[in-house]
Order: structure tokens, then C-alpha cells, then sequence
């Protein structure tokens, strides 16, 4: 498995539209045969920040997620939106292992 956090910050008056074109990316993604969980969270203290925590199941998922049409279409709504440039991070899972999924 892997896992990504993707760390969003949007300009405040985009946080809306962001949330929706976001959830909308994300009901497409989980239907992908490699993606096994895709969460969506807003930062409790401060709503202009966002994570999005995307669990892979092989190592080519990501690539092939980003090759689909709702990735490409939330990725060209959300660039003006975004109040600094996202970032991501890439983690091992621990537990549960691959074979507790």
C-alpha cells in the first residue's frame, strides 16, 4: 500500500467550490480498481486548508489515477483556486499490512 497526503490551501473565497469539485473527484476515485480508500478532510481551525489522503494499492496506481478524466478535469478547476501551490507526502503503511485489507 501506499499513502498520500495531498495539502491543499485555497483562497478563501474558493473554499466552496474547491469542497465541491473535490467531492466530486473523489467519488470517481474510489470507484478506480486501485485506489482503496480516498479521504477528504478540512482543517478544523483554519477552513482554508484541506488534505486529501489517497491509499494506494500498487505502486502504479497514482500514475494511473492521473490519467483519468475526473482527475484531470478536478485538476484543472482547482489550480486557480489554490492560495499556494499543494503539496504532497508519501507514506509506508504499518499496520494493518497488506494482507488486513
Amino acid at each position: 500500500m501506499l499513502v498520500v497526503h495531498v495539502h491543499v490551501q485555497v483562497k478563501p473565497e474558493c473554499v466552496e467550490a474547491f469542497k465541491a469539485a473535490t467531492v466530486t473527484n473523489a467519488r470517481a476515485s474510489v470507484q478506480e480498481p486501485g485506489i482503496a480508500r480516498f479521504d477528504f478532510v478540512q482543517q478544523a481551525d483554519e477552513p482554508t486548508r484541506f488534505v486529501l489522503v489517497e491509499v494506494y494499492r500498487t505502486a502504479d496506481a497514482p500514475a494511473l489515477h492521473k490519467e483519468t478524466a475526473h482527475y484531470a478535469t478536478w485538476r484543472d478547476t482547482v489550480a486557480p483556486m489554490m492560495a499556494v501551490p499543494r503539496t504532497s507526502v508519501k507514506f509506508g503503511n504499518v499496520f494493518p499490512d497488506a494482507a488486513g485489507w
